[in-house]
C-alpha cells in the first residue's frame, strides 16, 4: 500500500486548496488566487509552494497555462486511503468506476448514445473528487489556460445545473463544447480559456439572438490520454 506523502502543513493546506477548486469548478486555481487565499505578497510565493509538491510528486505542473496543475492520480489513491483507513477493507471492485468515453457526438442525439461510445474505461473512483458518469474525449484549444488541451479525457458527472465559474459541457445548437459557466441575470455565456478564442453569449446578447442551449454536465476531473495508452 502506497504511503501517503510527507508534506509540510502549508504544502498540505496548498494541496487541498487544489483539490477543493478542481471539486467545486471543475479546475484548480491559478497563482494568484493561492496567493490570495494565503496571503502571499505575491504569486512567486505560491509558485515555489506548488514546486515543491511538485519535487514530492504529487502534483504535475503544465508549462505555459495559467491553471496548469495537475494532482497525480497515485497521489489521490494514497490521499483517499490515508484519510480512509478505517474503510480500507479488501474489497477493490467498490472503488472501481466503468466509465463510457464519448467520442464526437452527432447532433442533436444523446451525449450517452451507443454509437458516440468509442471504449470503455475502468478507474478509481478515489481519481476524481466527485463521481463522473462519463469521460469526454475534448477536441480544440479553447480550455488551453484550464490545463484542458486538445486530446484529454475529461471526467463529467451528469446534471442540468451549473454555478458561476464551473466547467461545464453544454450543448449549443448542434455542437457539445466545454466552457466555464457564467450567467447574470437573463444572460449566459461559455467562457473559453483561451485568448484567441471569443466568448459565447447563448442567451441575452446586444443583438437579441439566442441558441439551443443545455447544460450535459460538469467537469470533475482530467486524464491526459496519452497517459492511458
Amino acid at each position: 500500500m502506497q504511503e501517503s506523502p510527507k508534506l509540510t502543513p502549508r504544502q498540505q493546506q496548498i494541496l487541498d486548496l487544489v483539490q477543493r477548486a478542481i471539486e467545486r469548478t471543475g479546475a484548480p486555481p491559478t497563482r494568484a488566487e493561492i496567493a490570495a487565499e494565503f496571503g502571499f505578497r505575491s504569486a512567486n510565493a505560491a509558485e515555489e509552494h506548488l514546486q515543491a509538491l511538485a519535487r514530492k510528486g504529487v502534483i504535475e505542473l503544465l508549462v505555459g497555462t495559467a491553471r496548469g496543475i495537475r494532482l497525480k492520480s497515485d497521489t489521490l489513491r494514497a490521499l483517499h486511503l490515508s484519510r480512509n483507513r478505517q474503510l480500507s477493507l479488501p474489497l477493490p471492485g467498490i472503488a472501481q468506476l466503468s466509465l463510457p468515453l464519448v467520442g464526437r457526438v452527432a447532433a442533436g442525439s444523446p451525449i450517452l448514445a451507443q454509437e458516440h461510445i468509442d471504449q470503455t474505461y475502468v478507474l478509481e473512483a478515489s481519481m476524481f473528487p466527485r463521481r463522473p458518469d462519463y469521460l469526454l474525449k475534448v477536441r480544440g484549444m479553447s480550455m488551453q489556460g484550464a490545463g484542458i488541451i486538445d486530446g484529454d479525457l475529461l471526467a463529467v458527472q451528469k446534471t442540468r445545473e451549473a454555478k458561476n465559474g464551473q466547467i461545464v459541457v453544454a450543448r449549443l445548437d448542434d455542437e457539445v463544447t466545454v466552457k466555464r459557466f457564467k450567467r447574470s441575470g437573463s444572460r449566459i455565456e461559455l467562457l473559453p480559456e483561451n485568448p484567441e478564442f471569443e466568448p459565447i453569449v447563448v442567451s441575452g446578447g446586444r443583438d437579441g439572438a439566442s441558441h439551443e442551449f443545455a447544460i450535459e454536465g460538469l467537469a470533475v476531473g482530467l486524464i491526459r490520454n496519452n497517459m492511458m495508452l
